[in-house]
């Protein structure tokens, strides 16, 4: 389904979501290339930036591609081999971002929290640990979606409600029993959504209660500082996602569930480089001498 089918709008749509799109790219490349520069910021805190980085540009790419050809072709027809490939990399870049600002929640937990044990607790082989069991959850998450689609046969000549793949829409396909399949997206709810989220609001409750035992004023500035940035993505990510989810359960309109869904997949990632690029000062003058050393 497009977003509009107002002619007049399609020229507009399209050179907008194709500038969100190399914008999002080269601001989260730029990131990329200054912690991988800069020796300063070769620490688990602009590690775990860079995976998000990454992960951001993989997220956005699952789906604006085809969404901004398919506006200048005016044509929504994908494939059955490719909507189930960019539904499962859909899935584990979405779980991705969500388990890496889980980490870095803790990441800044610690730093904050425990200074004088932040290089002992996060060393190089936890912080690969947590990578890793973060794109496994990812992937274990796909492919869990994936063996719930494909018991749906009913897949030819079908229409999706969403300008993507998305794997809600898709199993809202079914003609057959879905009580197992509702178990299981509960299941994954949870595991996805609420632990992530409980871990994240404890760490900053007590992120928070050390920043205010701070005596001095330039501590404090510190500290909030060092975790706005985070905090900031953090309310993005689950703002849009929590946003796009009550405006399809309340919201009979398709469109204007899959518009929601634009702020989900396309802005976020978008507005996560500006965030820690703008806000973050190391990050900028990583980019200074990176500018310097090109030119």
């Amino acid at each position: 389904m497009s977003l509009t089918d107002d002619p007049e709008l399609q020229p507009v749509l399209f050179d907008l979501l194709l500038s969100m799109y190399l914008v999002t790219v080269l601001g989260n490349l730029l990131i990329i290339l200054a912690v991988s520069s800069d020796s300063h910021l070769h620490t688990p805190t602009y590690f775990f930036l860079s995976i998000l980085s990454f992960v951001d540009i993989y997220f956005i790419s699952t789906t604006a591609p085809k969404m901004i050809v398919d506006i200048q072709t005016q044509s929504g027809v994908i494939s059955y081999v490719g909507c189930l490939t960019q539904m499962s990399l859909y899935a584990i870049f979405v779980c991705m971002d969500d388990m890496i600002l889980t980490v870095m929640a803790y990441d800044r937990f610690v730093a904050i929290c425990h200074p004088l044990h932040y290089q002992v607790i996060m060393n190089s082989r936890l912080c690969g640990f947590f990578t890793l069991v973060s794109f496994l959850l990812s992937l274990l998450d796909s492919q869990l979606h994936n063996l719930m689609i494909l018991q749906i046969t009913s897949f030819k000549d079908v229409n999706i409600s969403s300008f993507f793949c998305d794997p809600s829409q898709l199993l809202n396909l079914s003609c057959s029993d879905t009580s197992s399949d509702n178990i299981v997206r509960h299941f994954l709810a949870a595991v996805y959504g609420f632990f992530p989220i409980s871990g994240i609001i404890f760490s900053d409750y007590k992120i928070i209660d050390s920043i205010v035992r701070i005596p001095s004023t330039g501590g404090k500035y510190k500290a909030f500082s060092t975790c706005g940035s985070h905090l900031a993505v953090v309310c993005l990510f689950f703002g849009t996602a929590s946003g796009v989810y009550l405006s399809s359960a309340v919201s009979h309109s398709p469109r204007k569930g899959a518009v929601a869904s634009v702020m989900y997949t396309m802005v976020t990632p978008m507005l996560n480089s500006f965030t820690y690029s703008l806000r973050n000062r190391d990050i900028k003058n990583a980019l200074r001498r990176l500018h310097s050393r090109i030119f």
